[in-house]
């Protein structure tokens, strides 16, 4: 093993954790305050300002899907290192930016950079697969989900709490610590890509399309892509139309919603940093898919049938357990390319995130409101929720046709030793 390599539980996979939390944070905590932001600027006028916010967020997820091939593939050339950090820095600047924002232009190109620099997910991805043997990575990819889930609590509480005071203080606070992040990884985080491993940086190579190519290249690269999209699809159901479901059904306000959206993060972080390990470790890593994708079906048709806000909570451990699914098929993934090309397959799978993002929001709003438009008559406001769930069953199908184990990425001596 290579002495700048760390172990799982080093100081550099906590550096790790931290930025994929960060990230995460980053989208949370300006939740609460970025419509009303927003609204500030636009004069109070709501129809304007419910515009406005639409084109926020698809420009966040388009600058996703553009940015995250780019930065996989610049990690692949360079090192994971010095993409992640200049990641952090920019981010922790850009709040910086959007805190001292005088006008609504400004704060939009503060989301245009904000979603270009959170891309780094892909990157620190990368940095895992390098790091840990193929048949550990389920289990830190699961630790991975779980800063995912952290960030999804904190994120809207935190906003919440200091947006109290001032709607601009949440980017105070998501400046400092994306700006501490970059000073604690500066001394901490060692390279995890040897230079003998490294890949050209070509221009063809970091387009979308192009990048996503990588996923074609095997069958079974082919079917773990369409599952994660589906997955990743399937998700947007929630931020899209959790809230207006859970108070026309069962008339919630914001605190029941609240604390409904902290339960389903708190359940996801069990599972993805505390079970994904164990099970996969039984089950193997197919088997722990189907799980999570039968789960998520489960989750899903349970929360669109559920009469009763008891039942939606009854949903929320079910729905926690479809957290088996994605980091068994990162897992999958990984051994299907090379070390060299952990990147780009990462910035690869950011893409389809950046996709989805895109496409999601607009196709469950539109589902709900077909649902519960009076003119239609068809009064069924979980029919977002099922339609995810048909998501979730064409994801399952897929699935069974997955190999347990594949790829030349298995036989490949992995860089790093195993995380235990």
């Amino acid at each position: 093993m290579s002495p700048s390599v760390p172990q799982r539980r080093s100081p550099a996979f906590i550096f790790i954790f931290l930025t994929v939390l960060l990230d995460m944070l980053s989208i949370g905590i300006i939740i609460p305050v970025l419509p009303k932001l927003i609204l500030h600027f636009t004069g109070g006028e709501f129809k304007r300002a419910a515009e406005m916010l639409g084109i926020f967020m698809s420009v966040w997820a388009l600058m996703q899907f553009i940015a995250s091939p780019v930065i996989g593939a610049l990690s692949d050339r360079f090192g994971r290192r010095p993409v992640i950090l200049a990641s952090n820095l920019g981010l922790g600047l850009d709040y910086l930016l959007m805190a001292l924002a005088p006008a609504l232009w400004v704060l939009f190109v503060g989301r245009v950079l904000a979603g270009i620099f959170s891309a780094t997910v892909s990157a620190a991805q990368a940095y895992i697969a390098d790091i840990t043997a193929p048949e550990k990575r389920a289990g830190a990819f699961g630790m991975l989900g779980a800063a995912f889930g952290l960030g999804f609590v904190l994120g809207p509480a935190v906003g919440g709490i200091l947006g109290h005071y001032d709607l601009r203080l949440p980017f105070f606070a998501a400046a400092g610590m994306s700006l501490a992040n970059f000073l604690y990884g500066f001394f901490v985080l060692p390279e995890s890509l040897k230079p003998e491993l490294r890949a050209p940086f070509r221009l063809r190579s970091v387009n979308p399309a192009t990048t996503l190519s990588l996923l074609r290249r095997t069958p079974e690269l082919r079917r773990l892509g369409v599952i994660t999209f589906l997955l990743m699809l399937a998700h947007q159901v929630l931020p899209a139309c959790a809230v207006l479901y859970m108070g026309l059904r069962y008339g919630w306000q914001e605190r029941e919603v609240g604390f409904l959206l902290a339960g389903v993060g708190v359940a996801g972080m069990i599972v993805q940093g505390g079970l994904v390990r164990p099970v996969v470790k039984a089950l193997g890593e197919k088997r722990a898919m189907i799980l999570g994708l039968a789960a998520g079906a489960a989750g899903f048709a349970l929360y669109g049938w559920a009469p009763t806000g008891v039942f939606f909570m009854v949903g929320v451990p079910v729905m926690a357990l479809w957290g088996f699914a994605q980091p068994s098929v990162t897992a999958l993934m990984t051994r299907e390319v090379s070390p060299e090309e952990q990147g780009r397959l990462q910035g690869a799978s950011a893409s389809i995130g950046g996709l989805s993002g895109m496409v999601g929001p607009w196709v469950f709003a539109y589902c709900f409101a077909y649902a519960v438009d009076p003119q239609n008559g068809l009064n069924l406001p979980g029919l977002p929720f099922y339609l995810a769930t048909a998501l979730m069953l064409i994801g399952l199908f897929a699935a069974l046709g997955v190999r347990a184990a594949a790829g030349p990425g298995s036989r490949l001596a992995p860089q790093g030793t195993a995380a235990e």
